[in-house]
């Protein structure tokens, strides 16, 4: 048999026993990433469907890694069946896409056989998505919003309005700004950013001082938060 032949021929296929311990522990690691993907979760759109792919999605891995079998041509072979599907899920958060990869690798690590790298993977990536999200890492203590107030048309006004932006946010940048009742008050729309620590009622409290303002409205939201 010449070299290229052993090449392109597989070694021999791994017995039901071995093929069934890979993919029970498969199911065992995506299992733990999965439950850990739930206990971290920080979001707003939770979904269980995607918590279910990550659980079993690793199990398709290793079942093509297994058949495969270090045979090059069962991996083309594979690989140009897989090219024909499209994937078109969008991830809305690359925390999710990481999760994914994570239950891929462990599948494919059991699918070769590779037991030790599987299991100290899985354990490694657990213990540090645990860790970083107990310490909070990456995450800024801030606090962004969108003001909305109606004032005069008048640079008293004006000026008053700009005096308590200074002294009130860390931030502010003017959105929008028209004019309403045939030019005689102007409507404003700022991007604010409150100091560490600040309530919006003193802000607020101080913007409705402000003589003739009217209609004031202060939506924050936490920027860590997808929604």
């Amino acid at each position: 048999m010449s070299e290229l032949d052993q090449f392109f021929l597989a070694s021999a296929p791994p017995s039901f026993r071995a093929a069934l311990l890979s993919l029970v522990l498969t199911f065992v690691l995506s299992h733990a990433i999965a439950a850990v993907y739930m206990w971290t979760f920080r979001g707003m759109s939770y979904s269980r469907s995607f918590v279910v792919t990550v659980a079993i999605g690793s199990i398709v891995a290793c079942m093509l890694m297994l058949a495969i079998n270090n045979s090059v041509a069962a991996g083309l072979g594979i690989a140009g069946s897989l090219a024909i599907i499209r994937f078109r899920t969008a991830m809305r958060d690359p925390r999710d896409m990481v999760f994914i990869f994570a239950a891929l690798g462990a599948g494919i690590a059991a699918g070769l056989r590779a037991y030790g790298a599987a299991v100290a993977g899985t354990l490694v990536f657990l213990a540090a998505a645990v860790m970083l999200t107990w310490m909070g890492f990456g995450g800024r203590e801030r606090k962004d919003g969108l003001l909305r107030i109606t004032v005069p048309a008048s640079d008293a006004a004006e000026g008053a309005l700009a005096r308590v932006l200074r002294e009130h946010t860390r931030h502010f940048a003017l959105v929008t700004m028209r004019e309403a009742a045939q030019g005689e008050r102007m409507q404003h729309a700022y991007q604010v950013r409150l100091p560490i620590g600040a309530t919006r009622t003193a802000f607020l409290r101080e913007l409705e001082r402000i003589e003739g303002a009217d209609d004031v409205s202060l939506l924050l939201q936490d920027p860590t938060v997808e929604i």
